[in-house]
C-alpha cells in the first residue's frame, strides 16, 4: 500500500448540539445527506451521533489535502455504516475528481476511516491509500 493523504479532526459535541439548535434543518440538510440523516435520527443522541459523522467527513476531507475548497461539497463525501460494522465512506462529485487526479495509473483507493466518541468529544481519523492492481 502507499498512502496518499492521512487526516484527522476532533469535534466537540456540545457545539454541535448548540448549531442544532440554533439553525436545526438548515444545517443538517446543508452537511448530511438523506441517507445519513436518516441513520442518525433513528439514534437517542442525536448530536453526538452528527458529531461523529461531521468528524469523518472532516477528517477525509483533510486526508484529500483540500478541505471544501475547489468545488468539493460537504454531500461529496457520504458515511456508510452497518449495525455494528465499521464505518466506510464513499466519495461524489469533486471529491471523487480529486482522488482520481491523485491516483497514479494501476492502483485501486481505499478509504480507512475510524471513529470514537467519550462525550463531549467525536474524534476520527482518515487514511486514504492505493495498492496496484493485480494483472
Amino acid at each position: 500500500d502507499m498512502i496518499l493523504g492521512i487526516g484527522n479532526d476532533l469535534v466537540d459535541c456540545r457545539r454541535i448540539e448548540k448549531t442544532l439548535e440554533r439553525f436545526g434543518a438548515r444545517f443538517v440538510n446543508r452537511v448530511f445527506t438523506p441517507q445519513e440523516q436518516k441513520r442518525i435520527n433513528q439514534q437517542s443522541n442525536q448530536a453526538a451521533g452528527y458529531a461523529k459523522l461531521f468528524a469523518m467527513k472532516e477528517a477525509i476531507l483533510k486526508a484529500l489535502g483540500t478541505g471544501l475548497a475547489g468545488g468539493i461539497m460537504w454531500h461529496d463525501v457520504e458515511i456508510f455504516r452497518e449495525f455494528k460494522s465499521a464505518p466506510r465512506a464513499e466519495l461524489f462529485g469533486a471529491a471523487r475528481d480529486v482522488i482520481k487526479s491523485q491516483t497514479p495509473a494501476g492502483y485501486t483507493v481505499h478509504l480507512h476511516i475510524s471513529v470514537s466518541d467519550e462525550w463531549p468529544y467525536a474524534q476520527a481519523f482518515a487514511i486514504i491509500s492505493v495498492t496496484p492492481n493485480l494483472i
